[in-house]
């Protein structure tokens, strides 16, 4: 079924910076609220001087009733950094919810994210009644994300790659270890390529179905203009139309 896409001018609610680059930014957009689903995306409006093409931005969380979506972001270039300078009361124009979603139809999914790949998990979480998270950081300020997650989960793992907070490593060093008492039905995982690759290929060793999630570049964010156009194992396909989320065994993870 494809959902309809609007484009709403949306009043930003809050603007948050949990760690230094990285923004919590609240939207009022209530027709994209009410038709969101966990994995799509908007493409966000930047201020003039910071870049004429929208940004694609993943979907955190959404409240139907109230009417407002949340978008978690890392400032990466002019565009980001231009719309993190955006205050309350600001209008921005969004256009969505764009793309295919996760498949939420599990009993007791595990999701696996690193860094800013833990956005779209988020809101596989507060849509899902029996979830556990695996998240990853370099370090204990980067896994600011328990916090936000503890209220929607049922367990959350997590590793440093210092080892400054929980099992030291990477995802995939615990990940055996949680798939092999057999309780999980299925694996999410959003996140830098070769981690999704290796998740991926840990669940499969498990016979434990996984969706990823893959980020790429994108124009227009609606199937026209190609610029997200990857290779997969059934052909090419369209990043913001037929995906982002992909079958993790139909993809090539090279970054």
């Amino acid at each position: 079924m494809t959902l309809p896409k609007v484009i709403e001018e949306a009043r930003i609610l809050s603007h948050e910076a949990p760690i230094s680059g990285v923004d919590i930014l609240t939207l009022t957009a209530p027709q994209i609220a009410q038709t969101s689903l966990p994995g799509q995306f908007v493409q966000v409006s930047v201020p003039a001087d910071a870049g004429f093409l929208r940004r694609p931005l993943g979907i955190a969380e959404v409240s139907r009733t109230e009417g407002w979506i949340r978008l978690i972001y890392r400032q990466v270039g002019r565009g980001t950094r231009g719309l993190a300078n955006g205050v309350a009361g600001t209008l921005v124009s969004v256009l969505g919810p764009l793309g295919h979603g996760f498949n939420t139809a599990l009993k007791h999914p595990l999701l696996v994210g690193g860094g800013m790949g833990l956005t779209p998990l988020l809101f596989f979480a507060t849509a899902h009644p029996n979830v556990s998270v695996l998240m990853g950081g370099r370090t204990k300020e980067e896994v600011f994300w328990e916090e936000i997650y503890h209220p929607h989960v049922r367990e959350c793992f997590i590793t440093t790659d210092d080892g400054s907070y929980g099992t030291q490593g990477f995802v995939t060093t615990l990940l055996p270890r949680l798939l092999a008492d057999g309780s999980y039905d299925g694996v999410a995982v959003c996140g830098p390529p070769v981690m999704m690759e290796r998740v991926a290929d840990i669940a499969s060793k498990y016979g434990i179905p996984c969706e990823v999630s893959l980020e790429k570049r994108m124009a227009c964010g609606l199937g026209a203009c190609l610029s997200c156009a990857v290779d997969t194992k059934s052909g090419r396909r369209k990043v913001c139309k037929d995906g982002p989320v992909f079958p993790a065994g139909e993809v090539y993870y090279a970054s």
